[in-house]
C-alpha cells in the first residue's frame, strides 16, 4: 500500500461513523479513558487542522479551543477529508514536517496520522456499538508505525500501558493493546 492511499482508506470508517453520532451519543463513554463521546470529537477537531497543514508542509494554524459546534459531525467529516486531502499528495510524506511545536520525518508524523484516524476511529465504533474494519495492508503498515513509537507515545501520554495479547491476536487487536487499549472493549450497559 503506497502512503498517499492510505489515508484514505484509514478514514474511511472514521467518516462513516462520524455521520452518525447523535447530540444523545456524546456522552457515551470510549475506550480511550480520558474521552466520552464529546470530548473524542472535540480531540480529533482540535487536532484536525494541525495534522492538515503538516500534510501541506503549512505552518500550523492556532488550535482552536471552542465548544462543541453544533454541525459537529459535519465539521468532523470534512476534517477529517481535508487530512486525507492533504496526506493524500506524495511529497506530504516526503522530508520533514511540522506538528504541535515539533520537526519531525514526514513519514513518521504521517504514520502517526494514520494511527489517530485508525484508532481513535476504532474508539468512536466501539463507543456507538458500529464494527469497524480496515484491510490488512493498512493494519500492517499502522502495526509497524505503532510498534516503532509505542515507546515514545507513552512517554508523552498519548498511548497508555500496553495490554498483554497474544502474537497471534489479529493486527488491530496488537495496535489497540500496543496503544494501551482492551481490545474486546464495550461500554457498560445498565
Amino acid at each position: 500500500m503506497s502512503t498517499p492511499e492510505t489515508m484514505a482508506s484509514a478514514a474511511a470508517p472514521l467518516r462513516r461513523i462520524a455521520a452518525a453520532i447523535t447530540p444523545a451519543d456524546l456522552d457515551r463513554p470510549t475506550p480511550c479513558a480520558e474521552f466520552d463521546v464529546a470530548a473524542l470529537v472535540s480531540h480529533l477537531l482540535y487536532w484536525a487542522p494541525g495534522l492538515a497543514a503538516a500534510g501541506r508542509k503549512q505552518a500550523p494554524p492556532e488550535p482552536e479551543t471552542r465548544p462543541l459546534p453544533h454541525d459537529f459531525a459535519d465539521t468532523l467529516r470534512a476534517r477529517v477529508d481535508d487530512i486525507v486531502a492533504a496526506w493524500s499528495e506524495p511529497q506530504a510524506w516526503r522530508g520533514s514536517a511540522e506538528f504541535a511545536g515539533a520537526v519531525l520525518p514526514a513519514p513518521l508524523l504521517g504514520g502517526m496520522v494514520v494511527g489517530e484516524l485508525v484508532v481513535h476511529g476504532w474508539d468512536l465504533g466501539r463507543a456507538l456499538g458500529i464494527d469497524v474494519g480496515w484491510d490488512d495492508a493498512l493494519l500492517d503498515f499502522l502495526f509497524e508505525q505503532v510498534s516503532a513509537t509505542a515507546e515514545q507515545g507513552r512517554e508523552m501520554g498519548a498511548y497508555g500501558p500496553a495490554v498483554p495479547v497474544a502474537d497471534s491476536a489479529p493486527t488491530l487487536d496488537r495496535i489497540l493493546a500496543a496503544t494501551g487499549r482492551l481490545p474486546h472493549w464495550h461500554p457498560v450497559t445498565v
